[in-house]
């Protein structure tokens, strides 16, 4: 078979354990714990319907939808969303705005805006896979942030990066319900990642793709949010970069997220919108704008509502039916629960037993650090299934692992 000589960098691309995993759902008789893909049941497909019929019925709508449009992204959209971010503490304007296809590719898109090959990426352990992939194909070295230990100076991380030739150019977190951990962190890590960011000169990824699904808890300010107050609320001077995207409140298949940050680097990565893919689908963007106007606040409620039904049924189910020595965490939000097995247990021989032995899929956690640790852990995603086929699956899962560990 032939294969052409490639790009250096194509030999950093792998192919994603949960998109690989996400094949599995369409075996009959797995109980699926791993992609963390909303429920279908949610999507507001009455609305969505009405919203396309409403545009294509209407002469002038359809030829502006069915156009090419600004790279930017569709302004009404852009408003919406600068409103959204202001009351998240965020004083934005549509310029503040870039619409990206998915949050995804907006990480993508800060990957090559930022990275050049020994160029070094703070990011969690573990972190999101995704992201990981994003920033991989341009050569980053990565190092481990611990923001609510903060146990590393700043000096460190810029020494351990000129190593390799490089600075450090960004810290990448989910701050809110993470993926993969569930974890959400404290008002004083922010602040004090804000800080290491500072002396290191370089941006903040704030990743908040599932920051709107929080039931349990106090809601904690967003990274951007503390930086624009620490700059007498000027957005144009902040150094942190948001990630916001529809996929989790609305619906994932009109693949439409955004970017919220300064101008000027707004600007810069509209170029590479340019360069990808022109616009995203403006129809789309224009069904989205109409959704999140008319329906977002109920369909946030709602989906909190559904997810937290599930989460409290897997977390009794755990509780029920794991062995001595497992532990996880308890999500204030989100759609993830992340468990610590026995030191001995290995994720990836354990999901190849679950699905031959207990038709149960998960996700290996190892997938989710850079360093090649993290094997005896592994994802649980209570999103897709319902509460009988959670405590069925986690049931067989605890068997499993009790002859394992």
């Amino acid at each position: 078979m032939y294969e052409p000589r490639y790009a250096s960098r194509a030999e950093g691309m792998r192919a994603s354990e949960i998109r690989e995993l996400l094949k599995l759902l369409e075996q009959p008789g797995i109980i699926s714990f791993a992609g963390g893909i909303p429920d279908p049941e949610l999507f507001p497909k009455e609305a969505i319907n009405a919203a396309y019929h409403g545009i294509l019925a209407n002469e002038a709508l359809a030829a502006q939808a069915l156009q090419y449009s600004v790279s930017e992204g569709y302004r009404p959209l852009r408003e919406w969303i600068a409103s959204h971010m202001a009351s998240r503490g965020v004083p934005a304007s549509a310029d503040n705005i870039l619409i990206t296809s998915g949050s995804q590719q907006a990480l993508e898109f800060l990957g090559k805006l930022f990275i050049t090959p020994g160029d070094t990426a703070l990011v969690a352990a573990p972190t999101y896979l995704g992201a990981l992939q994003a920033f991989s194909a341009y050569e980053p070295r990565y190092d481990t942030l611990g923001p609510e230990s903060a146990n590393r100076t700043p000096a460190s991380y810029a020494e351990a990066a000129a190593t390799t030739g490089g600075s450090v150019k960004f810290a990448y977190v989910v701050p809110d319900f993470a993926n993969p951990t569930g974890r959400t962190m404290s008002s004083k890590a922010r602040k004090g990642l804000i800080a290491l960011a500072e002396e290191l000169d370089c941006v903040i990824i704030e990743d908040a793709a599932y920051v709107d699904l929080r039931f349990g808890g106090e809601t904690v300010p967003a990274v951007q949010a503390l930086d624009v107050a620490r700059h007498g609320g000027d957005l144009n001077t902040s150094r942190v970069i948001y990630c916001g995207t529809f996929s989790k409140t609305l619906t994932p298949g009109l693949r439409i997220g955004w970017v919220c940050a300064a101008k000027p680097i707004v600007r810069r990565l509209t170029l590479i919108k340019q360069a990808c893919d022109l616009n995203s689908s403006l129809i789309n963007q224009m069904v989205v704008e109409r959704l999140a106007a008319a329906t977002f606040g109920s369909q946030v409620e709602q989906a909190s509502r559904h997810y937290r039904n599930r989460r409290d049924a897997m977390l009794a189910a755990l509780k029920h039916h794991m062995p001595a020595g497992v532990t996880w965490t308890t999500p204030e939000g989100g759609l993830f629960i992340w468990v610590e097995l026995p030191e001995q247990c290995d994720g990836q021989d354990l999901l190849r037993r679950a699905i031959s032995e207990a038709q149960v899929a998960f996700v290996p956690g190892g997938a989710f650090f850079t360093d090649g640790t993290g094997r005896n852990t592994m994802r649980l995603s209570y999103s897709l299934p319902n509460e009988a086929q959670i405590e069925d699956g986690i049931a067989r899962l605890g068997k499993l692992i009790a002859t394992a560990a």
